[in-house]
């Protein structure tokens, strides 16, 4: 049988990616407008769902759009993780800028198909298009409550933690030299990374930790009639928090994995003697 080879180099790749995080938000935002919206709505309200189901979603979105991704890409699906891996693992630069866009692409889109499916909810339970139901597609300090007092730097603060916890876990995880999971179980396990965080950090700045699952939806608002969607509910301008917070953030979790345990753990050797049976004297490895 042939061997199975590449077709299509970074196409490929970012066309993966793409898909990847359009899955990650059809899930992610999905569940967002089920809980705000369409909960909202029910009697009394806050019948489809609350915060467990909502980090239980965004999990899975990472898993299903991990599994999607894989093969082609290595599941990036994330701009904070594909910088991170640049500066710790040797993911080529030059693919950084071109895999951050296909991501935030993939997300702008998931978000639209989100945006259109719960129009008719939006719309009657925030017929606004307000700071109420922006939440569906981007992070605010907390979650936009004005009766918790954090503020674009407490966020920040949040942001850069919440994404070192996940890139420390992630560099863990798919670290062939120390103890990866088996039979193909490294987005599932990455998935309950993200479950974990947003049970653990999402009061802060509702847990972003990767800067095209807020942009893009973000943009998705601003051009459907959100139109302070680049803002928080204090009015300040917010969209750089969950950008920039991130990208720091994954590289102080990457940077931590790699001084803490990844220098420890042993390197690659060859097979000692007597693992691999030598050929005998004459024999030339034909019947």
């Amino acid at each position: 049988m042939a061997a199975l080879r590449g077709k299509s180099g970074l196409v490929g790749e970012l066309s993966a990616e793409f898909a990847g995080t359009m899955i990650l938000i059809l899930f992610g935002c999905g569940v967002v407008a089920q809980v705000a919206a369409g909960g909202a709505l029910t009697d009394p309200p806050g019948g489809l769902g609350d915060h467990d189901s909502i980090a239980w979603a965004w999990g899975l979105g990472v898993t299903m759009g991990v599994y999607v991704a894989a093969r082609l890409s290595g599941a990036h699906i994330n701009p904070a993780v594909t910088v991170a891996l640049a500066a710790f693992k040797g993911f080529p630069w030059s693919k950084v800028a071109p895999y951050a866009l296909a991501q935030t692409a993939g997300a702008f889109v998931a978000a639209l198909l989100v945006r259109w499916n719960y129009g008719e909810a939006l719309a009657k339970a925030d017929p606004g298009h307000t700071i109420k139901t922006q939440g569906v597609f981007s992070t605010l300090p907390a979650n936009g409550n004005p009766a918790l007092p954090v503020h674009e730097w407490g966020a920040f603060r949040d942001q850069v933690i919440g994404t070192a916890i996940l890139l420390l876990l992630v560099m863990a995880i798919t670290d062939l030299l120390n103890s990866p999971p088996g039979s193909n179980m490294a987005p599932f396990v990455i998935g309950l990374v993200v479950v974990g965080i947003g049970m653990a950090w999402g009061t802060n700045a509702g847990y972003a930790i990767n800067p095209a699952r807020d942009f893009g939806p973000r943009l998705a608002s601003f051009l459907t009639g959100y139109g302070g969607a680049w803002r928080d509910q204090y009015g300040n301008l917010y969209f750089w928090v969950p950008i920039l917070g991130p990208l720091v953030g994954g590289l102080l979790g990457a940077g931590f994995y790699k001084a803490f345990v990844g220098r420890f753990l042993p390197s690659p050797v060859p097979e000692p003697p007597g693992r691999v049976p030598a050929p005998e004297a004459g024999d030339t490895g034909k019947d």
